[in-house]
């Protein structure tokens, strides 16, 4: 009974910490996140042109999530968090304890996102049978061709039978579990959109369409689509910017925080490089960083002078009229 008043106490506080401080400029954190998003691992099996992992452009060093960890920190989060994600850089799937951590959700909604490559039938059933909230699973191409010109070592057919296998699973065990297939729609498969959606009616699930992020925006002009609501960035000056005004607020900080594999704190997911790590869950509890001075310095830089902020400058916090 406690759970059910805390979580949404919690969730009104962090809103209400945000609105006041995006309206004095002061920041304040009257409440815990409401939300998280947890790497369980930073490796992964494709080799994903825009992304900081699959490109080999990532800095940090790679590794695996120790349940442990975990286990502390979901336990310290779960009387606040609606939902935790279980996923931020790399493929939660390649994790050789994947099905251990969804033991240990407790009351939190969990859901997991995933490149779809490790679907097949036992895996495909102890997803199902874990209990979480959510599965996503990319689909961002409804050939090869298209498909494989991002998910660089992909192979289609493996995601759509695993997609199938999941769902025949939810039939079979009259499972609740939502399974959702994310597109992130470019020039190369944008003329795939029906058969997407026809997929998705056919699997049972819901289609999410996405514009694709960019890691340079020098190459958003290899990716854009035609279609103006599909793209994140527009061309400026010569060069492509992203399609935001970049105003000096930003949810994200207030609400859905980032632990890294190996327990670093951080802001957002666009800190891909952990370039702003405000603490060690390691050494510290999550309320001492969450409350701590880095995390108030960050956020009052934010409050004045977002832009000079370097992973401030490809978030879509602020963006209005584009599929996020």
């Amino acid at each position: 009974m406690a759970g059910i008043i805390v979580k949404p106490a919690n969730a009104v506080r962090s809103a209400y910490s945000y609105i006041v401080s995006s309206l004095t400029g002061l920041p304040v954190t009257y409440g815990m996140p409401a939300t998280v998003s947890i790497e369980l691992t930073s490796h992964c099996n494709l080799s994903c042109p825009e992304c900081a992992s699959g490109s080999g452009m990532m800095l940090r060093e790679r590794g695996f999530m120790d349940p442990a960890l975990y286990k502390k920190a979901i336990r310290e989060l779960n009387p606040f968090i609606f939902y935790a994600s279980l996923y931020f850089q790399g493929e939660p799937f390649l994790h050789p304890d994947i099905f251990s951590f969804l033991q240990l959700k407790e009351k939190t909604k969990v859901i997991i996102s995933t490149n779809g490559h490790y679907l097949g039938g036992e895996n495909a059933r102890k997803t199902v049978l874990s209990g979480i909230h959510k599965l996503i699973v990319s689909l961002d191409g409804m050939d090869q061709q298209s498909y494989s010109r991002y998910r660089i070592n992909g192979n289609l057919e493996t995601v759509m039978d695993g997609i199938r296998n999941v769902s025949l699973e939810r039939q079979r065990l009259n499972s609740h579990m939502k399974l959702e297939l994310q597109f992130l729609v470019n020039r190369f498969n944008e003329h795939q959109i029906a058969q997407a959606e026809s997929f998705a009616r056919e699997v049972k699930a819901s289609l999410r369409l996405k514009s694709m992020q960019v890691i340079d925006g020098h190459d958003a002009g290899e990716w854009m689509p035609s279609n103006g609501k599909y793209a994140r960035y527009e061309t400026s000056g010569g060069s492509f910017a992203i399609k935001n005004p970049m105003p000096s607020r930003c949810l994200r900080l207030w609400l859905n925080p980032v632990i890294t594999w190996d327990g670093k704190v951080l802001p957002c997911c666009f800190d891909k490089d952990a370039e702003y790590e405000m603490g060690d869950l390691k050494s510290e509890t999550f309320r001492e960083i969450w409350h701590g001075n880095k995390f108030r310095e960050f956020r009052l830089k934010v409050l004045s002078d977002r832009k000079s902020i370097p992973i401030c400058r490809n978030c879509t916090s602020g963006m209005r009229n584009v599929k996020f």
